[in-house]
């Protein structure tokens, strides 16, 4: 018995490192240099969230590029709107910044830390990292309402940021749904479900596409409007919107572009690719994979052109047509595909 044992154990140890040793990366067959547009903007990127990027040197990256605004020690960037700048700390301190003083005008206790939070004129609505949900008013400087949702005990990626729509706030919630809700009528909120998992469920994307609501988790996409609900499995990197089209990024190396009835109209695969940041805009489709090539596409996805930006090290975040990587800053929009 002892010496089937060990070579039973003999081979589980060589699968082990076997699969250890085996990891695949995306080795493109020919690259290009995108140095003639790129330059250094000073700082890293230490933290990311749906809407931005926190800085190494505590100002942020927003909608607009880097801003010149400091978050204070230990902060992290949420969101923004054209007033305040949203940020939080671990101690559950979500702080509002009134963007002409530049100066904290409220220093919100929530008590738990903040995992995402979006703003409408002076209506801040929030998402706690115990699943809870919330609307705080900064002019009468009260909490509204709060509510807890199901536990969850993990989260996969960036956590989308609350969106409003008229005068309701849609919440993404940790345990793969979306909460819908009034802040005059809280208690008549509504509810729609993207998955079902128990971890690694939350909602990691929120948008609006005119009249229809994208959203996904980690493992479902789903558009919401007038015809209804249309629901699409894949293992999700990243979503993007352009030009009346959705672009799905899978950890595959696939991307792929859909209607807004999620019916696939094309289709790539770079074989061993994992993104680290992607998006699309202008007609293009940009994908950065992890080990540092940039792919630049067609918006019917059958041309392309790559860019070799070197080895990813820190957090990559796509925003206003730039692309920000360790410490530098590269403008997408002067990078063709052909």
């Amino acid at each position: 018995m002892k010496k089937v044992s060990l070579v039973a154990l003999s081979l589980l140890a060589a699968l082990f490192f076997s699969g250890c040793t085996s990891k695949q990366y995306f080795e493109p067959k020919e690259t290009f240099s995108a140095s003639g547009v790129s330059h250094s903007f000073g700082s890293n990127i230490v933290d990311l969230s749906r809407d931005g990027a926190t800085l190494k040197n505590g100002q942020y990256i927003g909608k607009q590029g880097i801003s010149s605004i400091g978050l204070g020690e230990n902060y992290r960037y949420l969101s923004e709107n054209a007033s305040y700048v949203l940020a939080a700390n671990p101690e559950g301190i979500l702080k509002v910044i009134d963007k002409k003083t530049k100066e904290a005008v409220r220093a919100i206790a929530l008590h738990v830390p903040v995992v995402s939070a979006g703003i409408q004129n002076d209506v801040i609505a929030y998402v706690l990292n115990n699943n809870t949900f919330g609307i705080y008013e900064i002019s009468n400087n009260k909490k509204v309402f709060e509510s807890r949702s199901e536990e969850t005990f993990a989260i996969d990626t960036r956590a989308a940021t609350p969106m409003f729509i008229d005068n309701l706030a849609v919440m993404p919630m940790l345990d793969g749904k979306l909460i819908i809700v009034s802040p005059a009528d809280p208690e008549n909120a509504k509810v729609v479900y993207i998955s079902s998992a128990k971890a690694f469920n939350n909602v990691m994307y929120l948008s609006r596409m005119n009249n229809t609501m994208v959203s996904a988790t980690p493992k479902t996409f789903i558009t919401l409007g007038a015809e209804g609900k249309n629901e699409y499995r894949a293992n999700i990197s990243e979503v993007s919107i352009d030009k009346g089209y959705i672009y799905l990024f899978t950890k595959e190396g696939e991307i792929k572009k859909f209607n807004t009835n999620l019916e696939e109209v094309a289709h790539n695969k770079f074989k061993f690719a994992h993104f680290s940041a992607s998006a699309a805009f202008d007609g293009k489709v940009y994908a950065l994979d992890q080990q540092g090539s940039l792919i630049v596409l067609s918006d019917d996805l059958k041309k392309y052109k790559i860019y070799d930006l070197g080895s990813v090290e820190d957090p990559a975040f796509i925003t206003d047509k730039k692309l920000y990587k360790d410490g530098d800053m590269v403008e997408l929009s002067k990078l063709s595909y052909k």
